[in-house]
């Protein structure tokens, strides 16, 4: 396994305690009533570790104690994943062993007035009524849930049936997959995996898209000049997941504010020397600013032009976007150091000519209504030499996913900039026959009366490099209800996790 440890099975340490992740004084007992109660503590645990992608030691550490503690084998490796093997309850010794899977890392995005810093603390969770959220930050659900759901299966001892697991916990998920793409399958024997990364009860997905992030980079400079300066906000879009919310057909933040600065340049005169949008490729960016100096004699007529532009963005999305504000705030008479006309002209044209949202649907029976192909422009950054726009394409064709990306290659070069492609991750194609996706659709009909929804997401999951590590191998993707993943508004549904907990210890009994 490239640039990783090597793996190890059992590791004999003199002094175990002195590595064990002291979970008990994480928990804070908010969740503890909930039912079913593995679940929610252990969620409650997960959510009091720091794990936004990149800062995955803290979870690592207290899924090796988990593993430790309890004498199993296990795995961890140079990219920080965990790989738990799980012995066969009584009875399911000679069945074939199954795969759980989920991710460690979650998405950090807050409100702007937050003070969360998602390196060192935890998230602050709460419930009410049927829901549980976190204050101004995102929950984490996705994906702490699966770990949730993973963790309680295997505390659960013989009160759950099950074939022999293989649990592999992974990291950075949502910065490029890297975790799973760096992992070692040749400890892995089993041929089912449950994925449970998805977000929709009562849905059972089967494929999934493929993907990579593209960073668009174009060189400035700068000189220094007096005017009226102002701070431009768009703020109060929906925001969300880029993969499974993007027909949703939200504003991007972004977008608008290429928008903005185009129809300024028509107008009047204007020098821009910051400007800053979104916090995640992969998450539709909800806020943008730019700040800029106008001249004393336009700055009236620049007030008027924002508020002018606002109505018209608001009649253009009064549908979906009800909170939208674009407003601009005067800081005064100052000097800065601003961008060459020349060069903000290329990063206007730039934010103005970049493809956004969907870009192309399935149109086969099967999969028809599945977005096919898409990208979302989620971080915007202006430094002091250079500008850069960081996009998450996606596609359940590689083909369209590659021709996308050299769209933007060719966008980038012909201003004079330049073009990287990283966290590229292949689809997870449909399969007709699986047998697991028949078995689990019958549990589910049983359980419950009526039948799940099979369909493809166009969200990428980690099914799609496990289903190419792995093959032959039988793949399904499900999860719990949540609303608003990618954002501060994200909230688990309490009920859907009692009902996901049901199913797939169902379906364990019937592997």
């Amino acid at each position: 396994m490239g640039g990783c440890l090597p793996p190890i099975f059992n590791v004999s340490i003199p002094d175990k305690d002195k590595y064990l992740y002291t979970s008990e004084v994480l928990i804070m007992g908010k969740l503890e009533l909930l039912e079913p109660q593995k679940v929610f503590s252990y969620f409650e645990e997960i959510c009091a570790i720091p794990r936004g992608s990149g800062n995955m030691d803290g979870i690592s550490s207290y899924l090796e104690s988990f593993a430790l503690k309890r004498g199993l084998e296990y795995i961890r490796d140079g990219l920080n994943n965990v790989f738990i093997k799980v012995p066969a309850t009584k009875g399911f010794e000679a069945h074939d062993p199954v795969m759980l899977q989920g991710h460690m890392d979650m998405v950090c995005e807050k409100t702007s007035e937050s003070r969360h810093d998602f390196k060192t603390d935890g998230i602050d969770v709460d419930h009410m009524d049927n829901e549980i959220f976190a204050r101004q930050t995102t929950l984490g659900a996705d994906d702490g849930v699966a770990l949730a759901l993973i963790l309680a299966i295997i505390d659960s001892k013989d009160e759950v049936s099950h074939p022999e697991l293989q649990c592999l916990f992974t990291t950075d998920e949502e910065t490029g997959m890297h975790g799973v793409k760096g992992f070692d399958f040749s400890e892995v024997s089993a041929r089912k995996v449950i994925n449970l990364d998805s977000e929709d009860e009562g849905v059972i997905y089967v494929s999934c898209a493929g993907g990579l992030r593209g960073t668009l980079r174009v060189p400035v400079k700068r000189f220094d000049i007096s005017g009226v300066a102002y701070n431009v906000v768009i703020s109060g879009l929906h925001g969300g997941h880029s993969g499974d919310m993007i027909d949703r057909y939200y504003a991007n933040a972004i977008i608008i504010m290429g928008r903005l600065l185009h129809f300024l340049s028509t107008k009047i005169g204007f020098h821009i020397f910051r400007m800053q949008g979104g916090l995640m490729d992969n998450a539709i960016p909800r806020e943008a600013n730019c700040r800029m100096l106008v001249s004393a004699r336009d700055s009236k007529d620049f007030e008027k032009l924002i508020a002018e532009f606002e109505k018209t963005i608001k009649n253009e999305f009064s549908a979906n976007e009800k909170n939208l504000m674009i407003y601009c705030e005067c800081l005064g008479e100052s000097t800065e150091n601003v961008l060459k006309p020349r060069l903000q002209n290329r990063v206007i044209f730039l934010m103005n000519t970049v493809p956004d949202g969907v870009q192309n649907m399935c149109m086969d029976e099967k999969q028809k209504g599945l977005v096919k192909t898409s990208l979302n422009f989620g971080i915007m950054r202006l430094r002091d030499d250079h500008f850069t726009l960081e996009a998450s394409l996606r596609s359940s064709v590689s083909s369209e996913k590659y021709a996308l990306s050299d769209k933007l290659k060719f966008l980038a070069e012909g201003i004079g900039g330049n073009y990287e492609v990283n966290g590229d991750y292949p689809a997870w194609e449909f399969n007709e026959g699986s047998k697991l996706m028949q078995l689990s659709s019958d549990v589910y009909r049983k359980l419950f009366g009526y039948n799940p929804v099979i369909k493809g997401i166009h969200a990428g999951l980690e099914c799609g490099v496990i289903y190419h590590a792995l093959k032959p191998v039988d793949v399904i993707s499900f999860g719990p209800q949540i609303n608003g993943a990618h954002t501060p508004k994200e909230k688990l549904s309490i009920t859907s996790v009692q009902k996901t907990w049901d199913f797939l210890t169902a379906l364990l009994k019937e592997l």
